[in-house]
């Protein structure tokens, strides 16, 4: 995993959290420290610890990757996680705006989570187009197009064994309801 997939990873471990203003910042052209930063925000003691946990246990679970140093405490407002290429912030909103990191750094690029993934072949993204169900309200328009052009067709009749071919007793009744209902001449 490159340090671009690995910063991804952490901002959505962090929204899987529920982390607040989740931005991911590309220091490499500016810094010679890391690549990435990832800030995040948390509301409370608590939360703050479930997302530095969810962060730090995912990515060693997944990637066997460590921090190589956990600097920080959740009594203080913030903790930095920092994995090289990478340096997790997670803090409470006050001290975020304290600290405002953001403007710090403001000549770093943002990532935004569909740019850290990796473009896809044209092969595959062609394949996967064809593949696609077409949309409800295409599906919907086509349907009631070819409704629309069908001619209706009268269905065979079919005489099984033991059929007399009489009508059924429900046309039976309104055949005599019509009949009783003309004057007779």
């Amino acid at each position: 995993m490159d340090s671009r997939q690995l910063a991804q990873r952490c901002r959505e471990l962090a929204d899987d959290k529920k982390a607040e203003d989740i931005v991911i910042l590309d220091v490499r052209k500016i810094s010679g420290i890391t690549d990435y930063f990832v800030i995040a925000s948390g509301s409370s003691e608590p939360h703050l610890r479930a997302v530095v946990e969810e962060i730090r246990d995912s990515i060693k679970t997944e990637c066997g990757v460590a921090p190589g140093a956990m600097d920080g405490a959740l009594q203080t407002a913030w903790v930095v996680l920092d994995y090289f290429d990478v340096i997790v912030h997670v803090m409470r909103a006050d001290e975020r705006k304290r600290y405002d990191l953001e403007a710090l750094w403001k000549d770093a690029p943002r990532v935004r989570p569909e740019e850290a993934k990796a473009p896809e072949p044209k092969k595959a993204a062609a394949k996967k187009a064809a593949k696609a169900p077409a949309t409800p309200k295409k599906a919907v328009a086509s349907k009631a197009k070819a409704v629309k052009t069908a001619k209706p067709k009268a269905a065979p009749k079919k005489k099984t064994a033991g059929s007399t071919g009489a009508p059924k007793a429900s046309a039976a009744k309104t055949t005599r309801k019509k009949a009783v209902a003309q004057p007779r001449a």
